[in-house]
């Protein structure tokens, strides 16, 4: 065996132990959206009525999902993780006691019913611009 072959397998098996230790521990095939440090990846997401999105936290950051009550169609269901009803009550709820946590490896997931445009936010990263829409067609 070479030396670059031995570096290369030696390397590979040294990191292999850790793999999953560095992000959430999720594969991308569980989620349609993922959770990095500072955004939701992809930030724009299509789906059809019906259809449910997965957001998977794959970083090592505590997040939320919420939806902005004004950016999502009239009559359209909020969805926050930890299932808060108004985007102040999941706000106040982080500040309070971290509720609506999606912590790294977990998923949080919700079915559109209405067709239109729905803006969230991820409410500890908000200000560093993790936000994201998904648009939902008929």
């Amino acid at each position: 065996m070479d030396r670059r072959a031995f570096l290369a397998t030696a390397g590979a098996a040294a990191l292999s132990p850790v793999a999953g230790c560095l992000d959430g521990g999720l594969s991308e095939s569980e989620y349609d959206v993922g959770m990095s440090a500072n955004a939701f990846l992809p930030d724009g997401h299509e789906v059809a009525v019906g259809e449910t999105v997965v957001w998977g936290n794959n970083g090592s950051r505590k997040h939320t999902v919420t939806a902005y009550e004004s950016a999502i169609p009239e009559g359209a269901a909020f969805f926050a993780s930890g299932g808060f009803e108004t985007t102040t009550a999941a706000r106040e709820a982080w500040k309070d006691t971290g509720a609506g946590n999606v912590a790294p490896g977990e998923t949080f997931a919700h079915t559109f019913e209405t067709p239109g445009s729905y803006g969230y936010l991820c409410i500890p990263h908000e200000p560093k611009g993790m936000v994201g829409v998904v648009e939902v067609s008929e």
